[in-house]
């Protein structure tokens, strides 16, 4: 907001997603730190609240409410907020074939794209879903590690690995919903 109008202004060109929010620039975030920005900057900046004024107010509105959509989204999950801090730290984003020389890996995530091809059974299903989240947390506390060690290629080849089990997590949740 302008200090003397109190116009609503244009967002920046390319906004720190943690400052925005609040946050440290840390892989370790507080979630209820976030969420609490989150209402508070969606609270002040929400379109709804800016339908009486300019309609160029009422554009920046959008774009602001857009940009704090996109954060809290970003932040909120570890792999795209494990991601954007490499971005940050200019190192290129992870790809899954970061993880290619791991053949144990890949052969973990073969078997699990198996089971999922297999006919529905839905104690198997339980059962890959388990294993995507303990997984997924296990990765999350090593790229955590990785982060704050300032290891960031280590951390590159952990959230490429995230992604594999984003992968599968989201080839589970289209074979859960019934068709």
């Amino acid at each position: 907001f302008c200090p003397g109008c109190r116009a609503l202004q244009p967002p920046g060109p390319r906004p720190d997603l943690f400052r925005l929010m609040g946050c440290d620039r840390s892989f370790h975030i507080d979630v209820q730190q976030l969420q609490r920005r989150f209402r508070s900057l969606q609270r002040a900046v929400h379109p709804d609240r800016f339908g009486q004024r300019p309609p160029k107010e009422q554009y920046y509105s959008e774009q602001h409410s857009s940009l704090i959509n996109k954060a809290y989204q970003t932040l909120l999950n570890p792999l795209s907020r494990g991601l954007y801090l490499l971005e940050l730290h200019g190192v290129a984003p992870a790809q899954e074939t970061d993880c290619d020389a791991d053949s144990v890996f890949l052969m973990e995530i073969m078997e699990i794209n198996e089971k999922l091809a297999e006919p529905e059974n839905k104690d198997i299903l339980e059962e890959i879903e388990t294993l995507i989240k303990v997984k997924q947390e296990e990765l999350t506390k090593e790229v955590t590690a990785a982060f704050e060690r300032d290891d960031l290629q280590e951390a590159k080849k952990l959230l490429a690995k995230m992604k594999y089990f984003a992968n599968l997590e989201d080839k589970l949740k289209n074979k859960k919903i019934p068709s």
